[in-house]
């Protein structure tokens, strides 16, 4: 077992970094995963650009899948070698959040303060995965064995993007036969538009202005694409709707812009579920919003994380009901991770996810 390893280590806004640091050390509760595959995410490039806080040194990254090489001596249920993955939110299982159903809010509150996102510890408030080994806390709500049938690129969206995707349909209360309308089909908002055909909607209208992005939204469930960069989405939409308007509006941006658009596509009583992370502060139209009259309802969505989280989201994979693998369009190694970033955050040469592999 090597006392270090390499890892990629924010420095300062603009400077994400391959370092050497310490394997870390195994408590009761925790697992020390050794990271076979993982990934880059949009937040990791807000925390790249200097929009989302880390401390300097904090190793980045919250979606991997590896195998146990190290377990705690408190925990029950695992064996070293297992193959694994945990999600980008590791609830404890036991605080006042889980408790309340809500895991992804996990360590919000607390005596020291609010910090909102309590439950995003990997590359938050503790070293993440985009390293050789990671540290998984309270192993026995966060582990989730991978069936031998799935590959690691099949499973490595579920521990965020995935997850996230869905959890914007489930949130948004989606029913059989609505009319969806999903703003932005990046990653997240491809598995929202996949996660809205699964809740039995009948309309997809994915919006987006890259081509590839578009055709993959169609791949993935969406029945209409609209190109904002051709037309007023918010036109189109009301267009293909017949003037109603959509049922459940889905927000994977994170703009003024895309968010005022999904307000603006509601009918009367619909839904807003907002899965972007902003930036800026956000205003509500009042003729949008219907003076606050409108029966609207607007609702945020953190990854939901946890083992059962996991487990049911590779039973969709292993069933056949959705493939994710075309998602992955680079693989690059660990060593060269500031590549991938550079590509990544630029968006360059058709790129959805990176698999990164150690």
């Amino acid at each position: 077992m090597p006392r270090t390893m390499k890892a990629a280590a924010f420095v300062r806004p603009g400077r994400i970094e391959l370092r050497e640091k310490p394997v870390p050390e195994v408590g009761p509760l925790d697992a020390l995963m050794r990271v076979t595959t993982t990934t880059i995410c949009g937040t990791d490039v807000h925390i790249l650009k200097g929009e989302y806080p880390v401390a300097e040194g904090l190793t980045i990254g919250h979606e991997p899948v590896g195998v146990i090489e190290r377990l705690g001596s408190a925990v029950r249920g695992y064996r070293e070698g297992q193959r694994v993955i945990a999600g980008a939110i590791t609830p404890s299982g036991w605080s006042n959040a889980c408790l309340c159903g809500c895991g992804a809010q996990d360590g919000a509150g607390t005596a020291h303060g609010w910090k909102p996102m309590g439950g995003w510890k990997f590359g938050n408030t503790i070293d993440g995965c985009q390293a050789e080994y990671v540290l998984v806390p309270d192993a026995m709500a966060n582990l989730a064995p991978v069936p031998d049938s799935l590959t690691d690129e099949q499973v490595l969206m579920c521990p965020d993007i995935m997850s996230t995707g869905f959890g914007g349909a489930e949130s948004g209360g989606i029913r059989i036969g609505d009319a969806v309308a999903v703003f932005a089909q990046g990653p997240i908002g491809l598995c929202a538009t996949a996660g809205a055909k699964l809740k039995g909607a009948t309309t997809i209208i994915a919006v987006d202005r890259v081509p590839e992005r578009l055709e993959m939204a169609r791949r993935l469930g969406a029945d209409h694409v609209v190109d904002f960069s051709k037309a007023d989405p918010v036109e189109e939409i009301r267009r293909i709707t017949g003037g109603r308007g959509v049922d459940v509006s889905i927000e994977a941006l994170g703009t003024q812009a895309t968010f005022e658009a999904c307000l603006r596509v509601l009918r009367p009583g619909g839904t807003l579920s907002s899965l972007g992370v902003y930036s800026t502060d956000l205003r509500i139209p009042l003729d949008a919003f219907a003076a606050g009259l409108g029966d609207h309802r607007i609702v945020t969505t953190l990854c939901p994380g946890g083992k059962e989280r996991m487990r049911r989201l590779m039973e969709v994979i292993a069933a056949g009901r959705l493939d994710l693998g075309p998602l992955v369009t680079h693989r690059f190694p660990l060593d060269r991770i500031e590549e991938a970033y550079d590509l990544f955050s630029h968006q360059r040469d058709g790129v959805l996810k990176v698999a990164i592999t150690p």
